[in-house]
């Protein structure tokens, strides 16, 4: 039997160390994977494929531009691993649990909407995942207090507290309302007749309507007849422009006329045309005038998708939670507790503006209202991030 040398040992075990930490070394060197699921069917796809995933393409394609990802000073591609949900939440959440259970990626990025967020924040919460969503707004899902949950959105009390507050301010004595019957719309309206009830303004007309109706005209030949100063729809894009083009059609032009998720898109205006969506108030926090990085931001954003621009809501929500997330790795790497830890204690400085959470609440950005003017979707209230003056009497549609 031939005895080994010291020397054979040295170079046997140099091979055996090599080939252990080979697996580390790919795991250090290799793709960050980021897995998400997306609406890119179903009712839930125009707000997901304008809000949303463009902004996750956009962001993995420039991170990657740069020379990828900077894990604690280390550069790594970014692989984004994603699929549709089909605005499904049973689906979404098998999705995520395929993700983060068997297929252990990286990090995740939240689905679409309020109804989905709140299926997964849980799930993300039991497999230790940290979860910075930009399209959940829900009270309930605030107080449930996940710590890996944080939400980048004004929260309905901030949103509904700051249209009231504006509608208060210039005059107005009725309102009509209608509301989607979901999560989303149940909350908003809850939040809005808690804010209003501090006021003298008068509730006219409240209704409710499912999600996927085709034909909103009867509720607002009704409300036209009450001749409300306000209206304001807690509505979805679909339902947002289903509600202005009948309301143009009904004759019904109240001074101050408030759609919810949608009005900020480019979509409305284009669908409802320039002319027409003027004066429109919506949810809106924020456009390219907001700071030097929003108007980058915008810009990359257009000409990438050809011309397709983002939204003045959560469209820079979504950009300011891959800021947060980007630099939370650059510092700490991927350990998602530490990435957690330095989410939820600092101030983070993005696009739009300082975001700083209270538990799972952003409560650095304060409710607020946009309105369409000129063919921009502009902040109107609150003053301290208005990007221009409130047209208080809406013009005629056209």
């Amino acid at each position: 039997m031939v005895q080994p040398t010291r020397r054979s040992l040295i170079q046997g075990a140099a091979a055996i160390g090599a080939a252990s930490l080979a697996p580390l070394l790919r795991a250090q060197s290799g793709p960050v994977r980021i897995g998400y699921a997306m609406s890119r069917t179903g009712p839930w796809t125009p707000g997901a494929q304008v809000s949303q995933e463009p902004n996750y393409l956009l962001w993995a394609e420039q991170v990657n531009a740069a020379g990828g990802l900077s894990v604690k000073g280390v550069k790594r591609p970014v692989e984004l691993i994603s699929s549709d949900d089909r605005s499904e939440i049973e689906t979404c959440v098998r999705s995520y649990q395929k993700l983060m259970g068997s297929d252990k990626v990286d990090l995740i990025l939240p689905p679409w909407g309020s109804n989905a967020n709140f299926a997964i924040a849980p799930l993300a919460q039991r497999f230790g995942y940290p979860m910075l969503a930009p399209t959940a707004l829900s009270r309930k899902l605030i107080d449930m207090n996940l710590p890996f949950f944080f939400s980048l959105l004004q929260q309905p009390d901030r949103m509904m507290g700051a249209l009231v507050d504006m509608l208060a301010a210039n005059g107005v004595k009725s309102v009509a309302i209608v509301y989607m019957d979901d999560l989303f719309g149940l909350e908003n309206f809850a939040a809005l007749n808690n804010a209003l009830k501090k006021t003298g303004i008068q509730v006219v007309e409240r209704k409710s309507y499912p999600l996927g109706v085709k034909d909103l005209s009867p509720v607002l030949r009704g409300i036209k007849d009450l001749n409300p100063d306000a209206f304001i729809g807690i509505t979805y894009p679909p339902d947002t422009i289903l509600a202005s083009k009948q309301a143009k059609e009904v004759g019904f032009n109240p001074k101050f006329f408030y759609a919810s998720v949608g009005t900020a898109f480019q979509l409305y205006r284009n669908v409802i045309t320039s002319p027409g969506a003027e004066g429109v108030l919506g949810m809106g926090s924020w456009n390219s005038k907001t700071s030097a990085g929003a108007k980058a931001y915008f810009d990359a954003h257009t000409q990438k998708f050809g011309g397709k621009e983002p939204d003045r809501w959560a469209s820079g929500h979504t950009w300011a939670g891959l800021q947060i997330l980007q630099a939370a790795v650059e510092r700490v790497g991927l350990d998602r507790k530490a990435i957690r830890d330095y989410v939820a204690t600092g101030t983070h400085g993005t696009i739009v503006g300082d975001v700083k959470f209270t538990g799972s609440e952003n409560t650095a950005t304060p409710g607020s209202v946009g309105q369409w003017q000129n063919g921009e979707f502009e902040v109107v209230w609150p003053a301290s991030m208005a990007t221009a003056k409130l047209n208080p009497a809406k013009p005629a549609w056209k």
